[in-house]
């Protein structure tokens, strides 16, 4: 045998027992014996929403639900239903409590009838924060802990919730005819939700409060003159621009409302811890992916309510946003009568405070810029 076939024959030598070596330890350790899946029992999650079938907001639930559903590798199965689909729209609250549905993709201020702190949670008194502060405010100045005290020791309700996609701020809404003052408003048959009922209502609107699927049919009726809902795409896809011409942008009635994603907390507590944090952090990954497709799809939908279906866009008047703001303290002094709703107003009042001082120092001209390379806004 030759000097090269000697050093051949050991070289296969150390392979093999490199290779046999490795298998012992595989065996051994399981480490390399087989990847490092999921044991968790496969479960599957009926979850219902609270929008009507034309409504973007079902795909911004969708996202969630093909996110959790990726992250659980088959052993996690998330099915989403539309609004009205189980419950009433209004309802999933109740359904989830109960364990007809598992979960649900809703807003707390569809459920503020049980107390009117839920929607201090999304469309409350404006103290200076906008939504993506706000929502720092629920993860990490106290708000989950509030939350959770609201939904399960006040309320005893048998939920489980994770937030997201802080809502860029809702305009004033449609109209038949422009909001020019405060006086505009006053005997106007108005929709909107929560809170914003009330601040409505103080400023001399008669308010409906209806689901998105119900808002034009109430128009068509004359049951309602005007209304708000959410944003251009929302508002596109259900066909605000047959009933009305005339939208005002800017608002303090709802400026930070996010989407309560909620589960049968029974059914919660069972499952796998990982399937429990794949849940919650799914809820975080969507908060993301959702705010940034509303940014292209809201501020897409507004310039073809402009350009292709002739809508007048108007910004609501300064004395209408400063009248709202001094009737919102009317509201605070009433809320606050109530122990646990002034906590939380006090909580976030000491967080906007805080992040609105560092905010409004560091924020810069980002109007300047836009003005500087696209023209001078008419606004």
């Amino acid at each position: 045998m030759t000097t090269q076939d000697e050093k051949t024959v050991a070289a296969r030598k150390s392979r093999r027992g490199f290779l046999r070596a490795g298998a012992a330890a595989a065996v051994a350790g399981g480490a390399l014996a087989m990847p490092n899946i999921s044991r968790a029992q496969t479960v599957a999650l009926k979850i219902q929403g609270s929008w009507g079938a034309k409504d973007v907001f079902n795909e911004m639930a969708q996202d969630y639900i093909d996110r959790a559903n990726a992250m659980g590798g088959g052993r996690l199965k998330l099915d989403y239903l539309i609004g009205g689909a189980v419950v009433h729209p209004f309802s999933v609250q109740d359904a989830t409590h109960k364990g007809v549905i598992d979960g649900a993709h809703t807003v707390p201020v569809y459920w503020y009838g049980k107390h009117k702190a839920a929607s201090l949670f999304g469309s409350g008194p404006v103290f200076g924060a906008n939504a993506n502060q706000q929502m720092g405010w629920f993860h990490n100045g106290g708000g989950k802990a509030l939350f959770k005290e609201l939904v399960q020791d006040i309320l005893k309700l048998n939920i489980v919730s994770f937030f997201a996609m802080p809502m860029p701020t809702q305009p004033l809404g449609w109209f038949k005819k422009e909001i020019k003052s405060v006086a505009d408003i006053k005997g106007l048959k108005y929709r909107t939700v929560g809170l914003a009922a009330d601040l409505f209502q103080a400023m001399g609107a008669a308010v409906s409060q209806l689901p998105g699927g119900e808002i034009v049919p109430a128009m068509e009726r004359g049951r309602i003159d005007a209304f708000e809902f959410n944003n251009p795409t929302s508002d596109r896809r259900f066909g605000a621009q047959d009933v009305a011409k005339i939208y005002m942008m800017g608002s303090h009635h709802q400026a930070m409302e996010f989407f309560e994603i909620m589960f049968n907390k029974g059914k919660f507590d069972a499952l796998a811890k990982e399937q429990q944090a794949i849940l919650q952090y799914a809820a975080e990954a969507a908060s993301s992916a959702n705010e940034w497709k509303a940014y292209d799809y809201y501020s897409t939908d507004l310039q073809e309510l402009i350009n292709k279906d002739k809508v007048q866009v108007k910004r609501t008047p300064k004395d209408v946003l400063d009248f709202q703001i001094k009737t919102w303290d009317q509201l605070v002094a009433k809320l606050a009568e109530d122990a646990y709703t002034k906590k939380v107003m006090d909580s976030q009042k000491a967080w906007a405070k805080r992040v609105g001082f560092y905010h409004f120092f560091n924020e810069t001209d980002y109007r300047g810029a836009y003005e500087h390379h696209f023209g001078k806004l008419p606004i």
